[in-house]
């Protein structure tokens, strides 16, 4: 985004002058006061206190000094670029409510403007950078993964679009893993078949996710436990035709053989369309 990088190559040397300016009793002061008149100064130099406040490491005062520009000169090129500034700064701080609102704003405002890709991938991070715990509200999960995928799909050229592919792989990821920790759950309590729910959305959902052979060893567990033969060695058959290397294979296998039976394709149950199409190559 050119408008940010820009900033930051200016950041350096407005330091400089701005920190003598404040120590000379310059226009400025050493810390935001949100009682301050800024009325007597230039977009410009409000912008530039701006960026000082983000150099100092104080996002909430930054964001605050963009937000003045906005407001005092509303229809000026300053007011634009202190928007997208806005959303950064916010994001900077973790206010990552406001930083949506900001970045929203700046879309609905400017749709083709060159940082337009940059606000739409701030405002999915938004959401992604709150979803690190498996265990937290699975909602932000799926609101990165649309505002991931608009990024995607609406900025495809984009210096955002390779960043958005990995991090909406990583958040569809992190949604098996949260089916797998409550299959884990109702499995370790002996609930097979509310564990079998949770480990066949993850076969049939997330199949590209790296928590496929582990679901599929789950359900030959559950099977097993709840005496659907048929269903426990189909689902060993496609673990062993797709993951046959894995630990989770050789988990399975023992565990069949141990019963006396072997991996295979036997009854008609939803495996085994599966199993059907992982021997056509059209299901890995």
């Amino acid at each position: 985004m050119s408008g940010i990088r820009a900033a930051a190559r200016r950041i350096g040397a407005i330091l400089l002058v701005l920190t003598l300016a404040a120590c000379s009793g310059g226009v400025f002061r050493t810390a935001a006061d949100r009682t301050e008149n800024l009325e007597g100064y230039t977009a410009e130099q409000i912008f530039e206190r701006g960026e000082y406040e983000l150099a100092q490491n104080r996002a909430d005062d930054a964001a605050w000094y963009f937000s003045e520009v906005e407001r005092l000169y509303p229809y000026s090129e300053w007011a634009k670029r202190a928007l997208i500034m806005q959303a950064f700064a916010f994001h900077s701080g973790k206010d990552y409510p406001e930083s949506r609102s900001a970045a929203q704003r700046f879309i609905d405002f400017y749709p083709t403007d060159e940082d337009a890709a940059y606000a739409q991938y701030l405002l999915a991070l938004s959401y992604y950078d709150q979803i690190d715990e498996v265990g937290r509200d699975q909602g932000l999960t799926f609101q990165a993964l649309q505002a991931l995928r608009t990024v995607i799909e609406v900025y495809p050229d984009s210096e955002y679009a390779t960043s958005a592919i990995l991090k909406f792989d990583l958040a569809f990821n992190h949604l098996a893993a949260k089916e797998m920790e409550i299959g884990r759950y109702y499995l370790r309590r002996q609930h097979y078949t509310a564990a079998v729910n949770r480990f066949r959305v993850v076969v049939e959902d997330f199949q590209t996710t790296t928590h496929t052979a582990e679901a599929l060893h789950r359900l030959v567990e559950a099977y097993l436990s709840l005496g659907l033969i048929n269903e426990a060695r189909t689902a060993a058959a496609i673990l062993g035709h797709n993951y046959r290397s894995s630990e989770w294979y050789e988990a399975s296998f023992q565990l069949l053989t141990g019963q006396g039976l072997e991996p295979g394709d036997f009854g008609n149950n939803w495996l085994s369309q599966i199993y059907r199409q992982s021997i056509k190559g059209q299901w890995l």
